[in-house]
């Protein structure tokens, strides 16, 4: 997975030590960091593009995130497609934890999934948040759920 940040400069570390090289300036800074790591994803002309995030937030004192894209040519139903998008936040969040465990840094799980039953993915709400609680991970939803719903939404719109 190619990463970078937001201006869209690449990382020139592998990510994990991006993500500590990043925790330990804010640290050393003074600032309390939370981490959010969500997916979301796009269908366009056949082709299913995800964006997933690292979303570092400063306490009172905004925050950046990490980003990388991937594409696919893979058909997906909607369920599909968010248990997808869960799969890529948690395979991320799982080769991170270590570190957030290490620095005492909180971490939550965002899916980009709908709580209200009147959208189709709902359908996969019961599983994305049994998968991320299952692994141990903060789990958040719509309207709640937003290094998923707004920021990784901004990197495949």
């Amino acid at each position: 997975m190619l990463w970078r940040k937001f201006n869209g400069e690449p990382l020139s570390l592998p990510i994990k030590s991006a993500v500590e090289e990043a925790i330990l300036r804010e640290t050393k800074a003074g600032f309390k960091l939370k981490v959010c790591i969500g997916t979301d994803s796009q269908v366009r002309f056949g082709e299913t593009e995800f964006a997933t995030v690292i979303v570092f937030l400063r306490e009172k004192r905004g925050g950046f995130m990490f980003m990388s894209r991937e594409k696919t040519k893979r058909p997906f139903t909607v369920k599909e497609r968010m248990l997808a998008e869960v799969a890529r936040s948690i395979e991320i969040a799982f080769e991170l934890c270590d570190l957030f465990n290490r620095y005492d840094i909180d971490m939550e799980v965002h899916a980009d999934i709908n709580t209200n039953p009147q959208f189709k993915s709902n359908e996969a709400l019961r599983e994305a948040m049994g998968y991320i609680l299952a692994m141990g991970y903060a789990f958040k939803a719509k309207p709640d759920a937003f290094a998923g719903s707004c920021c990784a939404d901004r990197v495949v719109n």
